[in-house]
């Protein structure tokens, strides 16, 4: 949960103001019963070990030190509880290892469970409740109340807080429901651990304690076996999804989706190997896509680099691991790096970063899970480059590179759909054909004539670009659909091809004499233009009267030249 400067620093102005000043005054008017050195060193000693061993639950650590402080509030009264749960919060942070961003939790926290303190406190004393041993029958009522209103200051709080952050929050959600729910548990064991330790001694804490912290320690491991379970579920689900897939970009965001749903990613790297390189093929930072124009890597140069050169994983916990290893770009925040190779037929194939500014971000198995997703990434991203290879073939002329007439004639017949259902206004086409064009192959060789097929192509793409589809129809004739374009204006564009091939020649190389000779060639097209729904209603007709306009409207005419159909009468 990031929150702006100005938030951070009201909080920690608000923290110094209330908190050591609080302190104080809770020891001058709510000063310690029973001081015993003794017991109090075991009760804070044991506050800590129960700070540095929260419950994990959903992914989330939970601190269940409510029973401890409820026995050390009834035993020593409010100054020493206020002391043991700030130290217990302080632990408690420090085991979490939080980054600079969510630093604000240390005083937010410290304020939270001082105002609890406090306030349970005060309502315990005025309803005539008293510290050190009472019989049971006096001490329940005044305690469980001093449990009730804690947490319900708590509920109190954290919706001020959201509110305070501009957020949303149930007046009664889950939290509340855990909280009355973890109170079952925690508010017999206060009283048993307070009247225990009184007939024992510190002692009490041990013979309590010991059960409580093995419990916690299997809940912890159950929670662990869950988490991988869970994360083995998502993985294979994932790569169900990657082999559905049937086009690289679709994998590569799809994968990177699913990542950041699932890891505590904050920037996401994939690089792919091409010859001796480690190239950038895709770079999300803060679930945002960025320009991946960066420098290349060499094998073993930085994180990436090792990891493409050894083939094996690489986890960091902390930005002092990997600093004297990275090289090249790495965000200024970033404290914890996982890097897994993409391996397929046994051979790196790319390589997968993900980084995190959280120390300890990252664990062994969430790396394992991470090792099984580039697995399915590795193996999904070549069946996609293997389907768009099949598909360009199917779908482009060989010698051109343009699209090839069974491309065209489905392009057409879409487009025709959209016309008739009003997505489109207009269709024109232009069909070509290079003049004289046996007289090439014969003079020159078939060669020749591909060389001038080859650079045609490549000057037709250039001058439609965007504004419509390019394709070869079929030997020396290339057809243009213009979507959306007049009549007229179509014939504009095609003077403007027309003129593209007649005025400038073509370079081709002789292969017919004994010496190979360059040749700068003039080469002239007709063209026949024709547009819908003007002349035609179905695709077809479409291309029979642009192809009519090019034979009778130009060829006939004389060649060079550009012809529209005109309709019988």
């Amino acid at each position: 949960m990031g929150i702006s400067r100005t938030q951070e620093m009201i909080i920690w102005i608000v923290w110094a103001l209330l908190v050591p000043a609080g302190i104080y005054f809770t020891y001058q008017f709510f000063p310690p019963v029973n001081a015993d050195v003794l017991s109090m060193s075991a009760f804070i000693l044991f506050a800590i070990i129960i700070s540095v061993m929260p419950i994990i639950i959903n992914g989330l650590p939970i601190l269940l030190i409510q029973w401890v402080s409820l026995a050390a509030f009834l035993k020593f009264g409010l100054f020493f509880e206020v002391v043991l749960l700030q130290v217990a919060i302080v632990s408690h942070m420090i085991r979490l290892r939080i980054g600079k961003n969510d630093f604000y939790r240390v005083p937010w926290n410290s304020i939270m469970f001082f105002l609890m303190s406090v306030f349970s406190g005060v309502v315990y004393y005025a309803i005539g409740g008293t510290i050190g041993f009472s019989p049971v029958e006096a001490l329940f009522i005044p305690a469980l109340i001093y449990q009730v209103s804690s947490i319900l200051l708590n509920q109190v709080l954290l919706i001020g807080f959201h509110v305070f952050l501009n957020r949303k929050i149930k007046l009664f959600g889950e939290d509340l429901k855990w909280d009355f729910s973890a109170m079952l548990i925690m508010f017999p064991m206060g009283l048993g651990l307070f009247f225990l330790e009184y007939h024992i001694g510190p002692i009490a804490l041990f013979l309590i304690g010991l059960p409580f912290l093995s419990g916690a320690m299997i809940l912890r491991l159950y929670n662990s076996s869950e988490q991988i379970n869970q994360y083995l579920q998502k993985s294979v689900e994932i790569g169900h999804q990657l082999t559905e897939s049937l086009q690289v970009n679709e994998v590569l965001q799809l994968f990177l989706d699913k990542i950041l749903q699932t890891l505590p990613v904050e920037y996401a790297y994939i690089l792919d190997v091409k010859g001796d390189e480690l190239v950038l093929l895709r770079r999300v930072e803060n679930n945002e896509n960025k320009s991946i124009n960066l420098p290349p890597l060499k094998k073993n140069e930085g994180i990436s680099g090792l990891v493409w050169g050894t083939g094996k994983s690489a986890l960091f916990h902390n930005r002092s691991d990997w600093t004297e290893v990275a090289k090249g770009y790495m965000p200024d925040n970033v404290e914890s790096v996982l890097s897994v190779p993409i391996v397929r037929n046994q051979k790196v194939r790319g390589v997968l970063l993900l980084a995190s500014s959280k120390k300890k971000a990252y664990r062994k198995y969430q790396l394992m899970i991470v090792d099984i997703l580039c697995s399915y990434l590795g193996v999904a991203i070549a069946n996609a480059r293997h389907y768009e290879a099949t598909k360009r073939s199917s779908e482009r002329c060989a010698l051109t590179k343009l699209y090839n007439y069974r491309y065209f004639e489905n392009l057409l017949s879409t487009e025709f759909s959209a016309l008739h259902n009003g997505e489109r206004t207009n269709l024109s086409l232009v069909m070509l054909d290079i003049d004289h064009f046996k007289s090439v192959n014969d003079n020159y060789g078939h060669q020749s004539g591909n060389e001038i097929l080859f650079e045609l192509a490549r000057r037709l793409e250039t001058l439609i670009g965007d504004e419509g589809t390019v394709a070869r129809y079929g030997g020396e004739e290339f057809i243009i659909l213009l979507p959306d374009t007049t009549k007229e204006d179509a014939f504009l564009i095609a003077e403007i091809v027309r003129r593209t091939i007649a005025d400038r020649p073509f370079i081709l190389h002789s292969n017919l004499e004994v010496e190979r000779k360059t040749v700068n060639l003039k080469v002239t097209a007709s063209i026949g233009v024709a547009s819908a729904p003007l002349d035609a209603d179905d695709s077809m007709s479409l291309i029979r009267h642009a192809d009519r306009a090019l034979y009778t409207g130009a060829k006939q005419a004389g060649r060079n030249r550009v012809a529209e159909y005109v309709k019988s009468s």
